[in-house]
């Protein structure tokens, strides 16, 4: 089993800056990828950016060149850093770690954000 704790969110202005994380204890050195996915109201969960334990990323086209997703090894710990935010950014944004041996996937509790216009 995996845990997962999200920190960060928040409520700021349109263009400001959130750093988001994710704190993983248990059975971490079976997780193969990291990631933060959001749900706003009324809306599908949507990925928004994936870190692999190589360290590859991916992006939703929507963040690209404004958020940017990273990890510490050392602390088990990954990171959302997300700059130029918009109104449209406001969700519900949760951490994910999966294995990628049965597509096992871990959630975290989820921590709020919101950007006011």
């Amino acid at each position: 089993q995996v845990q997962l704790v999200e920190s960060g969110g928040g409520l700021v202005q349109a263009g400001g800056s959130l750093k988001l994380s994710c704190a993983a204890s248990g059975s971490i050195s079976s997780i193969n990828r990291m990631g933060w996915y959001r749900q706003a109201p009324g809306k599908q969960r949507e990925l928004v950016a994936t870190i692999t334990s190589g360290s590859s990323t991916n992006y939703a086209d929507s963040v690209k060149g404004r958020f940017t997703i990273s990890r510490d090894n050392a602390k088990n710990t990954a990171y959302l850093q997300m700059n130029s935010l918009k109104p449209e950014d406001t969700a519900v944004y949760y951490c994910n770690a999966r294995r990628f041996v049965a597509l096992v996937d871990y959630w975290g509790q989820g921590t709020q954000v919101t950007v006011s216009s």
